[in-house]
């Protein structure tokens, strides 16, 4: 009787263990998400700071400088929801005003625009990094989490599902050829 108790109680010390690993390993995912959210969003931040900043600087036609205006301020203004489309419709300005290699051209002739077009150029380049980074880490927690253990002992508390970001990313070619 006596080891039989014994065996009980390693047993459930090593499923207590287990589960207490697992639940550690699914906070630091969540960790690791949480920071590849922040470092995301200072991407997008910057991109959208530096296309304004160009917007504003008299290098591009008025046209091309509306265009890129709004869809900066948008994507800056955007509320957490519509986020993801403000910042596709960003890429999409970027890549309607950085269309033609002559416009990179412009921009890199004017004074200060080469340094300009620099800094737009790895903004551009950064964010889809940071966006794949974000959305490994959701998936690796999401994966996790739809383990039937994580369920059924709600190893996951109350923390909300993971969602990856979902945006059209797509950096303008020309900007992109010419400043590389």
């Amino acid at each position: 009787m006596t080891a039989t108790l014994i065996w009980i109680l390693v047993a459930l010390v090593a499923v207590g263990l287990y589960l207490s690993w697992t639940a550690g390993r699914l906070d630091r995912l969540h960790v690791r998400m949480d920071a590849a959210r922040a470092a995301l969003d200072a991407q997008l931040l910057r991109r959208a700071s530096v296309a304004q900043e160009l917007a504003t600087s008299g290098v591009l036609d008025p046209a091309a400088s509306i265009v890129l205006y709004e869809a900066a301020h948008a994507a800056r203004q955007a509320e957490e929801e519509h986020r993801e489309v403000a910042e596709s419709e960003l890429s999409q300005a970027l890549r309607a005003v950085f269309e033609d290699p002559r416009q990179v051209e412009g921009v890199r002739e004017a004074p200060g625009g080469e340094e300009a077009a620099r800094e737009l150029a790895e903004a551009v380049r950064r964010v889809p990094m940071a966006r794949r980074f974000h959305n490994d880490a959701v998936g690796a927690a999401r994966r996790l989490r739809e383990h039937r253990k994580v369920r059924w002992f709600r190893l996951a508390g109350h923390a909300p599902f993971p969602l990856a970001f979902e945006m059209d990313d797509e950096p303008p070619a020309a900007l992109i050829e010419r400043v590389a």
